[in-house]
């Protein structure tokens, strides 16, 4: 069947690349005159430009599309699949995200984790996983800019960047929203605001989500898992003293208290990564059941603060913007996700060598940033945007061990202590053309000091164990000094079409790792550099009626920083590969055909090898099938020199199609989209059991709208597929599974 589907999807990226314009002209010929659709503006280069007129492969994410993936008690991970080359998961559930752009993504389930892929919320970088999870709501758009983006934006950018932009206060879009569905979900969501008077904008927005436990604890016969109670909320202030002078305060908030990921033990049977039921090979696989029997439990709270100034002096804009944030987290959860083991039975579900409690805590995160930026407001002619960025973080984390399930006192304690400062310097040019073609380069200088200091002040485990008792105080520091740059141009070729051409080169800072719960030194990675090749087409044709995109990747990652997870040790270490190499495309297209009509469809591939013949890691610690050739002479360390990166899914797709009838004042209408990801691999190293061979997932919401009111029906993952998304590889085939189906009801409305 994944064959099929393979051929399936290869068959319709061919269309798509080479027909998408005449299947669109023929549509358009048969039907009645649709009304065009709506121009898509995006800020992928810090001003307000026409998406077709941007060299950059940029996705973006509105309207009925992003309500649906937002709605139902969804977090952020909905996101995933929703455009080309983008992919979300989480061993963390909803408070730490791992984004993944054209394969370019990190495993790395550590607290400090860093990752390639940034997220800019209302133009402030979010550095920390933790604060990646923010929840989605009362959002203009989001924009999803794929390739290196390391001159204008932030930090850690080699893969690209997803882009948040709220509703602003004086924006007149109030509205109101509340669904219930299965398992009790609830999503409420509101926002309001408006002009008070000529010179203040005030706006306040919200998000209440709740699920009940759903998931049975077959060794309590109760339902104790996969609840969450999660608050957010957001108030901006908007000051124009002046007609020139634009002020905007804003403060957000968020409390999530929930469980930790479900963790399934053996969810895998030995030679197959088919998903199995508690009775192990041959049993049906049911989402709604476990059996373990450790403490599960997490809580975090995030808070923001960001002051925007704007200033327009005419020829030139100047923009101020700094924030704050700070977070705290305490996540526990039963990692070996069973029940009793070897020393201690009866075990299961199959064979738990032993038991793993763990809890790993923030007590304190602090992110301040600071930009200044100066843009021209040219149209044509000379434009340019220069300006500074400073980031510091500070972050704690405590990771404990527990020797048994039900400890509240932990045997091991491990203490991380991290502080990080980036500065970035950068400036770029562009000469308009009056024909409407584009040439445009940039340069940022990019300085990053990260220091640690680690230790395991408390270890009472047996000395059989192998952890061999307390770690002292361990420092490590890193630092790089890079030079980014990007190089691009536009060119109308009709009207109606454009084609560009982008060269690009990408950074990420040096890290440090320091669980040392489970081990006894520290790793470091040195920084990589992504060198990035696209060219591709951005059209609106048939009058509007329909928008093709198509871009064609290579790109060329030295010093590739990976993360090996988990394994026998349980303990993370830092890589560098030599050499990753990629290459793909992503399709887009979007069309109304007639009145009240929508379909979209977008396709990418992405191709990339680990190019490192002396680059291998430790195997799994359960009894995996490791696919890949041992190092002579190291029993369990296995080359991964040729792999497909982890979690990088060579096909996605993804199609949408909504449609209305008018009735009564209103419209009958009905929404459906779609995401596919092909097979992929949760580690390193390629393995039978830790993959999972494809994904489908759609959606449905059908109801009655005016105006004003919304009155519908939703189900989320119709067919209820299951799919293991990431696992767990040091004790036995341990498993996370998607989201289950969501069905319920919303009504809302806008005043």
């Amino acid at each position: 069947m994944s064959k099929s589907i393979h051929i399936l999807l290869a068959s319709a990226a061919a269309l798509t690349l080479y027909a998408a314009p005449a299947l669109a002209q023929d549509a358009a010929q048969q039907a009645d005159a649709g009304d065009a659709l709506e121009m898509i503006t995006v800020t992928a280069q810090r001003r307000v430009e026409n998406q077709k007129d941007v060299p950059i492969s940029v996705a973006t994410l509105s309207g009925e599309t992003l309500a649906a993936a937002s709605g139902a008690g969804a977090d952020i991970r909905a996101l995933a699949g929703k455009v080309p080359s983008l992919n979300i998961e989480s061993s963390f559930g909803r408070t730490f995200p791992r984004f993944y752009i054209r394969g370019l993504g990190n495993t790395d389930f550590d607290l400090n984790a860093s990752q390639p892929v940034s997220l800019v919320y209302d133009d402030v970088v979010l550095e920390n996983p933790i604060l990646k999870g923010f929840p989605i709501f009362d959002l203009q758009s989001v924009e999803v800019l794929r390739g290196p983006q390391g001159t204008l934006f932030g930090r850690n950018t080699p893969a690209g960047i997803v882009k948040f932009d709220t509703v602003r206060p004086d924006a007149h879009n109030n509205y109101g929203r509340v669904s219930w569905g299965r398992y009790n979900t609830v999503n409420a969501e509101a926002g309001i605001g408006g002009e008070i008077s000529d010179k203040i904008a005030v706006r306040a927005s919200g998000l209440y989500q709740h699920r009940d436990n759903w998931v049975t604890n077959v060794a309590t016969g109760k339902k104790e898992l996969e609840g969450f109670d999660d608050i957010a909320a957001r108030l901006q202030v908007q000051l124009k003293p002046t007609e020139d002078l634009t002020i905007r305060l804003v403060g957000q908030y968020r409390d999530l208290d929930g469980t930790a990921r479900v963790f399934r033990a053996n969810a895998f049977a030995k030679g197959s990564n088919q998903l199995v039921g508690l009775g192990g090979a041959g049993t049906e696989f049911e989402r709604d059941k476990v059996r373990t029997d450790g403490i599960n439990f997490q809580k975090l709270k995030t808070y923001n603060g960001t002051l925007n100034v704007e200033f327009d002096a005419g020829p030139m804009t100047i923009t101020s913007v700094t924030s704050y944030w700070s977070g705290e987290v305490q996540s526990r959860g039963d990692i070996d996700g069973g029940f009793g083991n070897q020393f201690n039975p009866p075990m299961g579900p199959g064979f738990i060598p032993f038991s793993a409690q763990s809890q790993d805590n923030v007590p304190s995160l602090d992110q301040f940033t600071q930009e200044l930026r100066f843009a021209s407001t040219a149209k044509t002619g000379v434009g340019y945007t220069f300006g500074a960025f400073y980031f510091n973080e500070k972050l704690n984390i405590d990771s404990l061990d527990f020797a048994n399930p039900q400890d509240t006192a932990p045997d091991a304690i491990g203490l991380q202590r991290q502080v990080s400062d980036a500065l970035g310097v950068f400036g770029s040019l562009f000469y308009a053309f009056d024909n409407g073609a584009k040439v445009q380069g940039g340069v940022r200088y990019n300085h990053d000091h990260r220091r640690m200091v680690a230790s395991r002040p408390v270890d009472t485990r047996p000395g059989f164990l192998g952890f061999g008792g307390p770690v002292p105080d361990q420092k490590a520091t890193v630092q790089g000094d890079v030079v980014t740059w990007d190089a691009s141009a536009v060119y109308p070729i009709t009207p109606e079409m454009n084609v560009f051409a982008r060269v690009a080169r990408g950074y990420r800072a040096p890290s440090i790792q320091g669980r040392l719960v489970f081990g006894r030194t520290l790793s470091t990675a040195k920084e990589e550099t992504v060198m990035s090749y696209e060219a591709g087409l951005k059209s609106e044709l048939l009058d509007g009626k329909a928008r093709f995109n198509l871009t064609g990747f290579y790109f060329d990652a030295k010093n590739l920083q990976l993360t090996a997870v988990g394994g026998g040790s349980n303990f993370t270490t830092l890589l560098n590969a030599k050499k990753v190499e990629g290459y793909g495309f992503e399709a887009e297209l979007e069309l109304r055909p007639v009145s009240r009509m929508t379909l979209t469809a977008g396709v990418s591939y992405n191709h990339n090898e680990i190019k490192d013949p002396g680059l291998f890691v430790a195997g799994c610690g359960g009894p995996c099938t490791v696919e890949n050739a041992p190092r002579p002479g190291s029993p369990g360390v296995f080359s991964i020199d040729g792999n497909q990166l982890p979690q990088s899914p060579r096909w996605s797709a993804n199609w949408t199609a909504g449609y209305g009838v008018p009735v009564a004042g209103g419209e009958l209408y009905a929404f459906t989209d779609w995401t596919y990801r092909s097979k992929i691999q949760f580690f390193l190293y390629k393995s039978v059991e830790f993959s999972d061979d494809n994904m489908l997932e759609g959606g449905l919401r059908a109801g009655y709208r005016t105006d004003r009111f919304d009155v519908a029906g939703y189900i989320r993952n119709i067919t209820d597929n299951a799919s293991a998304v990431s696992g767990i590889d040091f004790n036995n085939l341990t498993a996370m599974v998607n989201e289950p189906r969501i069905y319920g009801v919303e009504v809302g409305v806008k005043f």
